[in-house]
């Protein structure tokens, strides 16, 4: 504004008032001048928004520590108070906020094999950093945890009575219904011992048992309990075994149906000999496959049965067949144990199925179980 001056004596002036001009100079006594403005309003910056540096784990790792930290770092401090990402399956556990860092820390480990997602929500949803920058968009990504130990797994099979061995803890007992101790012990198993349950079992059988190794031993006895808990039985280790395996514990049924075996012996006489806690309920004769088509040596779980079935494939002159059979249990691909009139038994015979007469396949049938495992020698 420009100040309005009167004479106040030789070459000097005072002001007298002001008008609203957009800038104003002031001549002082002596004759010199100086200049000011006007001040304006203040115009503040948006916050910057915040954006995600790094996470850990990393998007689609696997193998990761169930009981681990989860961690996220912005570009910017996080406010303690603002909204928190969310872990899918949720365990207990809770998150915390250092400077520009997220951590959650799980107070149970998470089921192993279990797929985790993390979702960080955008805008007001989610984090807010502390001058007021939020995420533009949320952020997903997705992470596996490790399997459990198969040490844990043979113990917990042990337990619940499918196993030909019983395992004892070196020091107390995990209580059945403490789950979280549960979970860990799936991590960080346990201090004890196995014993066979019987000493009728063949060598053949004994030799198989690895303790901490997960062969087709361990898999028949998987095998067995999917079958018995309405679970694909397959014999591959999931989160929804881990997770029954820790219900079915906390709930105290064990397995009542014992532990069966059976070997099919090549040499002539062929037989077939079944084996229940350790003791022989049947040897019959039996036929195996022709040369042509041999039954392969080896040990494998019985992982389908049929009471009744029509068998269809091809012969090796390249006819086809469609044979009705009864009391069936595959062990290894088309290969099963069988009902299949024959003459006589004991010689090669089959396309590489293990048949047998009609009475002794309606005894063994029962005792061939999904996850009983047949081993064919010679």
């Amino acid at each position: 504004m420009v100040l309005a001056l009167a004479a106040a004596g030789a070459g000097s002036y005072v002001a007298l008032r002001s008008s609203p001009t957009p800038a104003a100079q002031v001549v002082r006594s002596g004759g010199h001048k100086s200049s000011t403005t006007t001040s304006s309003a203040v115009h503040h910056a948006p916050p910057r928004a915040l954006h995600v540096v790094s996470i850990t784990p990393r998007n689609g790792s696997a193998g990761v520590d169930g009981a681990g930290q989860v961690s996220i770092t912005f570009s910017a401090p996080v406010a303690r108070n603002s909204p928190m990402p969310t872990l899918s399956p949720s365990v207990p556990g809770t998150w915390s906020a250092s400077g520009s860092t997220l951590t959650f820390s799980p107070a149970q480990p998470f089921v192993p094999l279990s797929q985790v997602k993390l979702v960080i929500p955008a805008g007001s949803q989610g984090p807010t950093g502390t001058q007021g920058g939020t995420l533009a968009a949320r952020v997903v990504e997705k992470f596996t945890v490790a399997n459990g130990s198969t040490l844990r797994l043979q113990q917990l099979l042990s337990i619940l009575d499918y196993s030909p061995l019983a395992w004892q803890p070196s020091s107390t007992p995990i209580a059945a219904t403490d789950t979280t101790a549960q979970l860990q012990a799936m991590y960080s198993p346990p201090a004890g011992s196995f014993s066979w349950r019987n000493s009728g079992w063949p060598s053949q059988l004994v030799a198989l048992w690895k303790p901490g190794r997960y062969n087709v031993f361990t898999r028949g006895l998987v095998m067995s309990f999917q079958a018995d808990h309405g679970l694909i039985v397959n014999g591959t280790p999931t989160p929804s075994l881990w997770s029954s395996l820790i219900q079915t514990v906390a709930s105290g049924v064990v397995n009542t149906g014992g532990y069966n075996y059976a070997i099919g012996n090549k040499v002539p006489p062929e037989s077939l000999t079944v084996w229940h806690n350790g003791t022989v309920v049947l040897h019959s004769e039996a036929n195996t496959g022709i040369p042509q088509s041999p039954t392969q040596a080896g040990t494998y779980p019985v992982f389908a049965r049929y009471r009744n079935q029509v068998m269809r494939g091809t012969n090796p002159n390249g006819t086809s067949y469609a044979d009705p059979v009864q009391f069936v249990a595959y062990f290894h691909g088309g290969d099963a144990v069988h009902y299949f009139p024959r003459a006589a038994y004991g010689i090669p015979q089959s396309l590489g199925c293990i048949e047998l007469p009609l009475s002794a396949a309606a005894q063994a049938w029962p005792y061939l179980a999904y996850g009983t495992l047949v081993t064919v020698l010679n």
